[in-house]
């Protein structure tokens, strides 16, 4: 395997918090069908299984009150496409994708689709290489931090979308998110995202170890300020 690679590799093991037994599994969970025969479709469709089930088993026990219709609502808010790519991204795998050349020059390896599919194929790899308890605990690890930002009462809608729907019912213009600071190494980043709504003259900073998080956080200053002068 070339060197570079390799560290690359390495480098997206440590951020997943799983090493692989078998290495070549990662690999053909890395691979799209665009660049070889032997690619990751079969171990995306294993995958999907054991994020669903390691999902279901998540949001059951964090949230042992909510119906059956709340818990389904959030399973599926954290298995959607973006949710998965979203996480793909956060782990930096558009750097080690393996994809067919003109995959690659049409940006496949930023495509929501493609990023999915591998994250689901990674799942599918590490149920493979060491069990289902090793997938549930990296999906647990991944997730965790997203379910303790859940509220129920706001029925399972994360900050952004709360403050989005709030401006659409009141016919104001829609929140612009920007990154304002990025620090510390690629493996272990701190961003800071600034949420402006110039209509009403809000301004709020959020912070969090991914741009997703840090984003939520400034929305949810946000949601909090617009409803309090609206």
């Amino acid at each position: 395997m070339h060197s570079n690679r390799k560290v690359l590799l390495d480098a997206f093991c440590k951020r997943l918090g799983y090493i692989f037994g078998r290495p070549e599994l990662l690999q053909e969970a890395l691979t799209h069908r665009s660049h070889s025969g032997r690619n990751n479709e079969r171990l995306e469709f294993l995958g999907d299984a054991v994020l669903n089930c390691a999902i279901a088993g998540l949001v059951f026990h964090a949230f042992p009150d909510a119906p059956e219709g709340h818990l389904s609502r959030l399973r599926a808010r954290f298995v959607n496409q973006q949710a998965l790519s979203d996480i793909a991204l956060t782990l930096q795998m558009d750097k080690i994708l393996r994809l067919g050349e003109g995959e690659l020059k049409s940006g496949g390896s930023h495509r929501s689709s493609i990023l999915a599919d591998a994250f689901e194929a990674v799942l599918g790899a590490i149920y493979l290489d060491s069990g289902f308890s090793q997938a549930e605990a990296v999906v647990q690890s991944l997730y965790t931090p997203m379910i303790e930002e859940i509220d129920l009462n706001e029925q399972g809608k994360d900050p952004k979308t709360l403050l989005q729907e709030f401006l659409q019912g009141q016919k104001l213009a829609l929140p612009e998110y920007s990154v304002v600071t990025t620090a510390g190494k690629a493996h272990k980043q701190w961003f800071t995202v600034e949420c402006l709504i110039t209509t009403c003259n809000i301004r709020t900073v959020g912070e969090g170890a991914s741009r997703r998080s840090a984003e939520q956080e400034a929305a949810k200053l946000a949601y909090q300020e617009v409803c309090f002068y609206h």
